[in-house]
């Protein structure tokens, strides 16, 4: 199994407009062979010195696949060509991790 956690920065007061992006985009993703789940996900509050804030223009993707392959295909695939182009003036910065169990 694969993980991804995707950072991502919008430009100051653009996060919802992405957000909004990212869930017309998630059923197809969610619809992808292999894809295992995609959630958008932003700070919790009340947490305190235990948390590393995201901030305000801040969000992270988590997903899970269930090959290299299958997320190969979704990083190639037509609905997040789209989702880049539409989603790219309104981003500071995209860090995108792909992990595996050890």
């Amino acid at each position: 199994m694969i993980h991804v956690i995707a950072t991502i920065t919008a430009r100051p007061g653009q996060r919802e407009a992405v957000l909004t992006l990212l869930s017309k985009n998630r059923p197809a993703v969610l619809a992808e062979e292999g894809c295992i789940s995609y959630e958008a996900v932003v700070d919790a509050p009340d947490f305190g010195t235990m948390q590393t804030p995201l901030g305000d223009d801040t969000f992270a993707v988590v997903e899970r696949w269930e090959s290299a392959e299958a997320l190969r295909a979704h990083a190639a695939s037509a609905h997040m060509a789209e989702y880049g182009r539409n989603t790219r003036p309104l981003l500071v910065s995209r860090v995108i991790n792909v992990l595996q169990a050890c």
